[in-house]
């Protein structure tokens, strides 16, 4: 059975775009510390996504480094979906910057798929003008919408349309490492088999006796077709669900509560009958009788934390969009229906480690809360590299790790970082530092020189005019300088571990000639 045929558009830059950088500005949006987006003027000075930020900033310091905002790019990218609901009412959304829909009846409209891409490209380059990212979209028609959205990527920033049938032969030259599935493409090329062609042309039987159930979905998208062979029957009715807001809902926040409560009853009835959600249909109705419907795609399944999320998103893009697009009324009617469904396959629990009841309570706590307050809303420490405590430990959203299994440090927290304190690391660091005066015996300010010696050894330290107590002993400086490349982010500084004689330990600093608290030990 062939592939639906269908258009997707892609935005390449969309993070940087939603985040108000201009294509002449160097500027990355970041995630996980790590850069998922950059405009053409930092890519020309050596910035690209997969780079750490102090890479990015090391290559380019000019950077203007944006923190990676999910609501904020799907907000924005309202505006484009908008503009595509004059070819067909049913735009399917998997991530911002991606839209997608099939071409069967526009294509019938508007005089074909070349006719109907063109159409497309010129409407979005439109929209993408008034951000000042005018042709920087591509537009891509095939069977299916994995090489659709290959042939969009191609396209760059024009249109690529694949013939009927044309398929296998577009993907046949692509490298295996086009399928997002690092660990079977390394195996794949280890094989032999390193372009798509050559492993479609795998028999499908073989596939499964030795890659298992991913390595299926992988085959077919290599062949052309769909992940999964279409369904023949919509799913049930039953699984629907539905809720009237009265009084009306004027504000995202609180269609959003019940948005959560519908999104577990979803998840509840797809439970009870074992099957799983990858493609739900968002309707919106407002007491003006105005309904907004959005479908939204995931490659795994949704689970009710990141339904709520979208219903979330899809209400923040129309409620609080541009003037002319939004609706004249509160929020009467929500409806969550599943649009493609297939059978569950669970998770496996371990007798040592590996899931537990208490992992899917947090996991659960964790989803409620996001559903609420944005999937930034919740965060988890991630270690980082860094030479002072407060540099060491990050913060990233919950939604980016899986809170249930364990996570290694990233590659440069190892790093030596000449002029790290040594462990343990301290106990408590405050969210600023506190001044405070390191003296020698004489009561006068120890000061450190550019090449870490010390004026005189530490006797006491002050803080607040008020006397904290005696050094027993001490340790250090270690000296660092650190972003010697910013005129203006470049800081120069010594740290000093100081021995309390009622037993307490401190960290302090010394910059521009005056000394910090930066942390305390146990």
């Amino acid at each position: 059975m062939t592939a639906v045929r269908t258009l997707v558009l892609w935005c390449p830059h969309w993070p940087v775009v939603a985040a108000g950088a201009a294509p002449t500005e160097p500027a990355v949006v970041v995630r996980a510390n790590r850069v998922v987006a950059a405009t053409p003027a930092a890519r020309a000075e050596g910035v690209g996504a997969g780079q750490r930020r102090r890479e990015a900033q090391g290559r380019c310091p000019a950077v203007v480094v944006h923190e990676h905002d999910e609501a904020r790019d799907v907000r924005a990218f309202a505006a484009v979906a908008a503009a595509l609901e004059r070819y067909t009412p049913r735009i399917e959304l998997s991530r911002a910057g991606t839209a997608a829909f099939p071409t069967r009846g526009p294509s019938r409209y508007f005089g074909g798929d070349t006719a109907l891409a063109a159409a497309v490209w010129a409407t979005v380059d439109d929209v993408m003008e008034e951000w000042g990212w005018a042709g920087t979209a591509g537009v891509g028609v095939a069977d299916g919408p994995f090489p659709a959205a290959l042939a969009a990527q191609a396209a760059a920033s024009g249109m690529e349309v694949v013939e009927p049938g044309g398929s296998p032969s577009f993907l046949a030259p692509l490298p295996v490492g086009t399928l997002d599935r690092p660990d079977l493409a390394d195996v794949l090329v280890r094989l032999g088999l390193r372009t798509l062609g050559a492993f479609g042309a795998l028999d499908a039987a073989d596939v499964v006796a030795r890659f298992g159930a991913d390595g299926r979905t992988a085959h077919r998208l290599a062949r052309g077709l769909d992940e999964r062979p279409p369904a023949t029957s919509p799913p049930p009715r039953h699984l629907a669900v539905a809720a009237d807001l009265d009084p009306p809902a004027e504000r995202v926040d609180v269609a959003a509560f019940v948005a959560k409560g519908l999104a577990d009853e979803l998840h509840a009835r797809l439970d009870a009958d074992g099957l799983s959600c990858r493609r739900v249909v968002v309707t919106v109705e407002t007491e003006q009788g105005e309904v907004h419907e959005r479908v939204w795609r995931h490659e795994g399944a949704l689970g009710p934390g990141a339904v709520a999320d979208r219903v979330r998103w899809q209400l923040d893009g129309w409620l609080n969009g541009p003037t002319a697009r939004r609706p004249t009324g509160g929020v009467v009617r929500l409806v969550i229906s599943p649009d493609e469904v297939t059978a569950a396959t669970g998770r496996q629990l371990g007798f040592w480690g590996g899931e537990s009841a208490a992992t899917e309570r947090a996991r659960r706590g964790l989803a409620r809360v996001q559903g609420l307050l944005g999937p930034d809303a919740v965060t988890v420490p991630e270690p980082r590299g860094g030479r002072g405590p407060a540099d060491q430990v990050g913060r990233v959203p919950a939604a980016a790790v899986d809170v249930g299994e364990p996570r290694s440090a990233p590659a440069g927290a190892a790093a030596p970082w000449p002029g790290r304190v040594p462990a343990p690391a301290p106990a408590v660091v405050p969210a600023a530092p506190a001044p405070v005066e390191v003296r020698d015996v004489e009561g006068r300010v120890v000061t450190v020189d550019g090449r870490g010696a010390m004026s005189a050894p530490p006797a006491d330290i002050v803080l607040a005019g008020r006397d904290v107590g005696a050094v027993q002993a001490w340790a250090g400086p270690w000296p660092a300088e650190e972003r010697w490349w910013d005129p203006e982010a470049r800081r120069r500084r010594a740290r000093l571990q100081l021995q309390l004689t009622d037993g307490r330990a401190v960290l302090v600093f010394v910059e521009g000639g005056r000394w910090w608290l930066e942390a305390v030990y146990d």
